[in-house]
């Protein structure tokens, strides 16, 4: 499984970490890890993930949608250097807490 859910012991924080590359061919599982869950607090660990493409972007404004949009509370972590740049090129840090 590339793409691991763990929900907090209070239920509160779902945590989703993507290992490998992050691109279309995880859409399914990245979707199905968020889709019948209430959502509060969700970290999008990429400590693993390789790459990131332009379909991994729009998977992440889907998941924020779901989650409420500007009320949503996520945050990236763990990222490297090179999936950082390409998520501030894409300003996606004014839509996202990037650590």
């Amino acid at each position: 499984m590339s793409v691991i859910t763990e929900v907090s012991p209070d239920g509160q924080k779902l945590t989703i970490s993507v290992r490998g590359r992050f691109d279309f061919a995880k859409h399914q599982e990245f979707r199905e890890s968020y889709e019948d869950r209430d959502l509060g607090a969700v970290v999008i660990d990429l400590k693993e993930a390789t790459y990131l493409d332009s379909s991994a972007l729009g998977m992440l404004l889907l998941l924020r949608d779901h989650a409420g949009g500007d009320d949503s509370d996520i945050r990236v972590v763990n990222s490297s250097s090179d999936v950082r740049k390409i998520l501030a090129i894409s300003n996606f840090d004014k839509l996202f807490d990037i650590s």
